[in-house]
């Protein structure tokens, strides 16, 4: 038996073992051997998850050995991607390549495997999460076989596993739809609460990327857009708010802090009022809170788990420091999110049961068949997946 915790410590369990995969033999031989024995077995990225979504005392699968770009095809701006490798590797083999994500969250040290899983995303109104982007994988089947998935190949499965949880096999490579590689400029400001609720759905329209922090204890906000340049990279790097670079460079930041975080998506007209609520709970019931309130917007798409799927998006964030208990405070930001038609981030904090995940997803149950015939002894699902199977 092993330790194993999540990247901020609030997650831990004692799993059956720890395996460092390496190959795509191993890995399906490793699922095989957990299907045979009745072991759970979970696979693990960068484990920058809120959520318990790899906590088992089952295997522990580490994905880091299936790191790097595998090949490149400018022709249609696509890469094939071992599942393992973290975000933060990819800008530079990609770049070279003269190609780039269209998009990436606050932070890359995420595996892209665990941020596709997750339907993780950027800001931007045009932009959709990196689930969406998927346009192939391949994946270790409980049986030992190893699949691959495509709108071509097995698309009932391609369809539902683009957002898959870790719950349909170990994906151990990935196929990114990507673009020409693209610079960037940000401009910062600060702006009181008010003023940006009122005028975000201008900047969100006029600017490729627009999100705001609004800090609860000073009552101010700040404010950020990222736009396309063709302007030369600007060396060395200036701080964050005034960087110029390619997107990879600039799209990222630094936050080392360890935090608790919850994050809902409402549709995008409820964004304001939504977050205007949340501003009033926090004047109102938790005036101690010092973490700030991320607004970033995203593009409907058609990935059945994605929490943008067929509307355009709010996505508001809450955030607590890790040594603080977060519940009691989450808890009452998530009765005002769901008050707006939210849905919960699939890799941060969220309470939902079974019935309220299907009442927020309506291909719940479409996604959880096809993921069911394909592991049929649910070799995959820990307790917490497990406690969302529709009765």
């Amino acid at each position: 038996m092993v330790h194993w915790q999540n990247w901020s410590g609030k997650l831990e369990s004692t799993a059956h073992s720890i395996q460092f995969l390496r190959t795509e033999e191993d890995t399906c031989a490793l699922a095989e051997h957990a299907n045979d024995n009745g072991l759970v077995i979970r696979a693990a990225g960068a484990t920058h998850s809120h959520a318990p979504l790899v906590k088992t005392t089952g295997i522990v699968a580490d994905l880091q050995g299936l790191s790097g770009v595998m090949s490149t095809e400018t022709a249609d701006n696509s890469a094939w991607i071992w599942a393992g490798s973290r975000i933060f590797t990819l800008g530079r083999p990609l770049h070279e390549a003269g190609l780039a994500l269209h998009n990436q969250g606050d932070i890359d040290q995420q595996a892209i495997a665990g941020a596709t899983a997750t339907g993780t995303h950027g800001t931007g109104p045009k932009l959709k999460n990196l689930s969406a982007a998927v346009r192939g994988m391949t994946i270790a089947t409980a049986s030992g076989e190893l699949i691959t998935t495509s709108p071509d190949r097995n698309p009932d499965i391609f369809t539902a596993a683009r957002q898959h949880l870790g719950a349909f096999g170990i994906v151990t490579r990935i196929k990114l739809e990507l673009e020409p590689a693209y610079r960037l400029r940000e401009h910062t400001w600060q702006a009181d609460l008010d003023e940006l609720l009122e005028n975000w759905s201008e900047h969100a329209e006029q600017n490729r990327h627009f999100e705001f922090f609004w800090y609860p204890q000073e009552d101010r906000g700040q404010a950020k857009t990222i736009n396309p340049t063709t302007d030369e990279p600007e060396y060395p790097l200036a701080a964050e708010g005034a960087r110029c670079g390619w997107s990879y460079e600039v799209l990222p930041n630094h936050r080392p802090h360890k935090h608790t975080e919850m994050e809902y998506s409402v549709p995008k007209e409820h964004g304001a009022a939504c977050m205007r609520e949340i501003q009033s709970l926090l004047t109102n019931q938790f005036s101690d809170i010092a973490w700030p309130i991320e607004y970033r917007t995203l593009a409907a798409d058609d990935v059945w788990l994605s929490t943008a799927y067929e509307r355009d998006t709010v996505t508001i964030s809450v955030h607590q420091d890790v040594r603080l208990d977060d519940e009691v405070y989450f808890r009452a930001c998530e009765e005002i999110f769901l008050s707006f038609q939210g849905r919960p981030h699939w890799g941060k904090v969220n309470y939902l049961n079974a019935a309220q995940m299907s009442e927020r997803h309506p291909r719940w149950e479409q996604w959880w068949q096809i993921r069911d015939e394909l592991d049929p002894r649910g070799t995959f699902l820990n307790d917490y997946l497990r406690g969302l199977q529709p009765a």
